[in-house]
């Protein structure tokens, strides 16, 4: 019989670690995360690394009748998000790969929090919401009847990971999710407020200008009170030259529906363009609201802080020889 030790070294074994596991299968520009490792004969079929994001994690067994109701079995942190998709190596059961890497995190000064197998991980029925939850951003095969999870903390990071298995007997293929969170704090007062005379000078350069002080919730077109300075500037700005008209327009970033993603950014532009008019007497005839999506980025989609840039009203002289 091994003892605990051994098995710890066997584990610490098996989970190779950074990358002197890669594999040439991986895709392209994946790694390993250095204080998990990957399990020997793994490939990365998904990897995607943000500086700064926020996410729900489980943190305990789904209490019978919560399903619907994730914030009472989830913990939001925030910091550096590493989410990669593990599959293989074939002939290994998700739970073997499981402990192995739980062992491996424990060794690495981890604690574990959550470790449940299939439908233990709830009290009663909804696998299918904690199964969901535990992914992450990361598309997995729906074997919800297959699943494992395991959340680990250590201090500055948490470790959340779930397995499913497809195949079967000698076949069967472990897959693992990894959402890999290095909490640190946002790095904040990071947005300028664009006063009128820096619009003005835009204007006579460019005839345009990006405002990133308009603040709008998570898929809505309501306009947040932190909102207010920024559009204070902007009236100034208008009052300035009376026979200016503009065109506001909505930006997004790529995440969700094109058409979806047009429609929200015509909404918030016409919210501006609403507040403009009721609260500070703009005429509505100097105002062109428009939407453009995701067409027109100002930087990359592939990062979060890109998509932050591109998360923008611009604000375009609307110019007319004729008037």
């Amino acid at each position: 019989m091994r003892s605990v030790g051994s098995w710890v070294v066997l584990a610490t074994a098996m989970v190779a670690s950074c990358a002197s596991a890669a594999l040439a299968q991986d895709v392209a520009g994946a790694g390993d995360h250095p204080l998990v490792g990957r399990y020997a004969g793994s490939e990365i079929s998904f990897y995607e690394a943000r500086a700064y994001d926020e996410v729900a994690l489980p943190d305990r067994i789904v209490p019978a009748g919560e399903d619907r109701t994730p914030e009472s079995w989830t913990t939001e942190v925030a910091g550096t998000v590493t989410s990669i998709r593990y599959d293989g190596p074939e002939g290994r059961s998700g739970l073997e790969v499981m402990r192995n890497y739980q062992q491996a995190l424990e060794a690495g000064g981890f604690e574990t929090l959550v470790f449940c197998v299939r439908e233990d991980c709830t009290e009663r029925g909804g696998i299918s919401s904690f199964w969901d939850s535990a992914r992450g951003i990361i598309g997995m095969p729906t074997t919800w009847d297959r699943s494992i999870y395991l959340l680990a903390r250590k201090e500055g990071a948490f470790a959340s990971m779930l397995s499913v298995e497809t195949g079967s007997g000698t076949a069967v293929i472990p897959h693992v999710a990894l959402t890999l969170v290095e909490t640190t704090e946002m790095e904040g007062d990071q947005i300028t407020l664009v006063e009128a005379s820096t619009m003005e000078e835009a204007f006579a350069a460019d005839g345009r200008i990006a405002i990133y002080g308009i603040y709008f919730d998570f898929d809505s077109t309501e306009l947040r009170p932190e909102s207010d300075a920024q559009l204070a500037e902007l009236v100034r700005f208008l009052e300035e030259d009376p026979s200016l008209k503009i065109v506001i327009v909505g930006h997004t970033d790529s995440l969700g529906g094109f058409d979806y993603n047009l429609g929200l950014s015509q909404g918030r532009a016409q919210a501006v363009a609403d507040a403009l008019v009721s609260r500070h007497g703009i005429a509505a005839a100097r105002l062109t609201p428009a939407g453009a999506g995701m067409v027109a980025p100002a930087s990359t989609n592939q990062t979060e802080e890109g998509r932050a840039r591109n998360r923008r009203v611009e604000i375009v002289e609307l110019y007319d020889e004729r008037r």
